[in-house]
């Protein structure tokens, strides 16, 4: 990479003028500015952005750090016959867009809450009684998002399967969403799903609208549900606050045009706005493999305008746009700011959550794809999140302010009393901020939550559910288990203080699923297993969960393959187990073998 204004022996002349690629590792930029990583780290902290050395940043977050600096820079998008990526003019450096170029776009919506609350009843009493051409076949072609119109102006709606899909797409850094629409059945209240929703929405820093659904059915409480939102912090308009929250019944249309209507008018105070006028720029929603057509993919222009024959890079896939079609499947030329649309155009699927861009030709589009091919194998082999080790770091030298947890427990009475004594905590360097807090075990929504928030779990008395653990390590999430409640209070405390001692991580060794279960001359019964995965060992720490919950804790007493005694058995291996105090056995239980090992600092 190179700088203009650099003088032949190296040294920088007085006018510097850097040239970014689309992305690179914080690693990278440190060397471009000629700074430690750890001074980039602290100016990234500052603009609110937490990463680690290795992790993966856009142009315009390094451009964050450039500035501060004093150097101008510019993003690459021509290729030299070398590869190496060259200027195309756009000046990073630069004041930021005119306001004349801006103009008002459709805000783009997500539709949040628990399962049978009428998430998709409301999306589909919506489209059909909204959507703006009613051609044969147009709601039929389902493309994961798409647009209503009311009173003259259009809304955008992304049909994700939840706070899940939300939050994975805003965890690779799209922030995709303007306004979340947060479902409540008048019927049932809130539920653990709606709580997790809330968390996740409040995570992503966009308003929220209440949604009172099913206010047709006979048991319908709007306002408990109220009193139910004011104990989260959301206290709607008819309580004095600022939430907005309509009654609405999605079988019979009540109150669906209330809803749009107050979508407009925050849309309206919110004033979402883009420029048309320039290389089209966007998210991937979702991407299939069609057999007759081959890679499709749903993307929302977030801005510039798109139009067919345009070459364009989201992730690692690259193409020429060869069709488009917009959320009723009709052809269409161009794609214009906060509109969905299916495009033929990679070579390869896209993920969902990649960031799409227009380039100039084709040549700097496969160089684009190529580089973030070879950034991608270095992030995976390389990147993880931030550990409460290194926060401690970060706090003790000024540069955090605040410590996000995801929290859970075994009941919600535990729930409750690990989140008040951990909110306490507070100190002039740093406070806790908990985005979520549940009962049961650790699941795959919560690491996506806490990838996307640079969070750390905290696990009280509970186990992970069966995969969470790979997904964790994958996405490089830290989940530290507590089973004395002062133990986790001490620690989070002294991570505020920057002195925390050295950690002991739980790892598990491997787990063993119970098949037959043989009584003994004691009354004392002996579990027939196979070995799932990893190994079990004699006198290793075991975990009883059965269908997920965890039954209690000991230590394997002897280990037995048909008839010897064993020290250890492997993946794939049966072999008779007997546990030390523990004799309450069923079929299909696990036991998970599990040991302590000192963290490193």
């Amino acid at each position: 990479m190179t700088t203009e204004g650099q003088t032949r022996s190296g040294r920088r002349g007085p006018s510097r003028t850097l040239v970014l690629p689309q992305t690179l590792t914080v690693k990278h930029l440190s060397e471009l500015v000629d700074q430690s990583p750890v001074d980039v780290i602290k100016q990234l902290m500052r603009n609110g952005i937490m990463v680690s050395m290795n992790q993966m940043i856009d142009h315009e977050v390094a451009s964050l750090v450039t500035a501060a600096y004093g150097i101008r820079t510019r993003v690459a998008e021509q290729v030299a016959e070398t590869g190496a990526l060259q200027s195309a003019g756009v000046d990073q450096g630069a004041a930021p867009e005119s306001t004349e170029d801006l103009e008002l776009r459709p805000p783009v919506v997500t539709i949040l809450g628990h399962v049978d609350h009428g998430k998709t009843s409301l999306l589909d009493s919506i489209r059909n009684a909204h959507v703006a051409d009613r051609e044969v076949g147009g709601i039929t072609q389902h493309i994961g998002a798409y647009q209503v119109e009311h009173e003259g102006q259009k809304i955008t709606f992304l049909d994700t399967p939840g706070h899940e899909a939300f939050t994975s797409i805003r965890s690779r850094g799209a922030r995709v969403t303007d306004i979340a629409i947060l479902v409540v059945a008048a019927d049932d209240g809130i539920m653990p799903q709606t709580e997790e929703a809330i968390d996740h929405a409040r995570a992503a820093e966009v308003p929220i609208v209440i949604a009172i659904n099913k206010m047709d059915l006979p048991g319908a409480d709007p306002e408990r549900v109220k009193r139910q939102l004011s104990q989260h912090n959301l206290l709607v308009e008819d309580w004095g606050g600022d939430i907005i929250s309509v009654p609405v019944s999605a079988r019979t249309g009540e109150g669906i045009d209330d809803l749009l209507e107050n979508i407009l008018i925050l849309s309206e105070v919110s004033e979402f706005r883009a420029n048309p006028n320039r290389p089209a720029s966007g998210v991937v929603i979702e991407a299939k493999l069609d057999r007759k057509r081959g890679p499709v993919a749903t993307v929302l222009i977030q801005s510039g305008t798109l139009n067919v024959g345009d070459y364009v890079v989201a992730g690692t896939a690259w193409g020429r746009v060869k069709a488009i079609a917009d959320d009723r499947g009709k052809a269409i030329r161009e794609v214009v700011p906060g509109a969905p649309a299916e495009l033929l155009a990679f070579g390869a699927i896209p993920e969902a959550g990649d960031l799409m861009s227009a380039m100039p030709n084709e040549r700097a589009a496969r160089a684009m794809a190529h580089e973030r091919e070879r950034d991608k194998s270095i992030q995976q082999s390389q990147v993880r999140a931030l550990t409460l080790e290194e926060v401690v770091k970060q706090i003790d030298a000024g540069d955090v302010k605040e410590l996000n947890l995801v929290l859970k427990a075994d009941v919600q009475g535990s729930v409750e009393a690990v989140r008040q004594s951990l909110e306490r905590l507070t100190e002039a360097e740093a406070r806790v901020r908990i985005l979520h807090a549940g009962s049961g075990n650790v699941t795959e929504s919560d690491i996506l939550l806490a990838s996307a928030s640079d969070a750390i779990i905290v696990a009280f008395a509970v186990g992970d559910e069966i995969g969470v653990e790979r997904v964790a390590e994958r996405m490089g999430v830290e989940i530290r288990h507590y089973d004395i409640i002062y133990q986790m209070i001490d620690d989070i405390e002294q991570a505020l203080h920057g002195m925390l001692e050295p950690a002991f991580t739980d790892v598990v060794i491997g787990e063993a699923e119970i098949r037959e279960i043989f009584p003994s001359r004691r009354s004392i019964n002996i579990a027939g297993c196979r070995v799932t995965s990893g190994r079990m060992t004699r006198g290793a720490s075991i975990r009883v969960m059965r269908e997920g919950e965890l039954l209690g804790e000991t230590s394997l007493a002897s280990l037995r393959h048909f008839r010897d005694e064993v020290n250890e058995v492997t993946n794939g291996m049966d072999c008779g187990i007997l546990l030390d105090d523990f004799n309450d056995f069923e079929l299909g239980d696990v036991l998970q073998a599990h040991r302590q090992e000192r963290a490193q600092r």
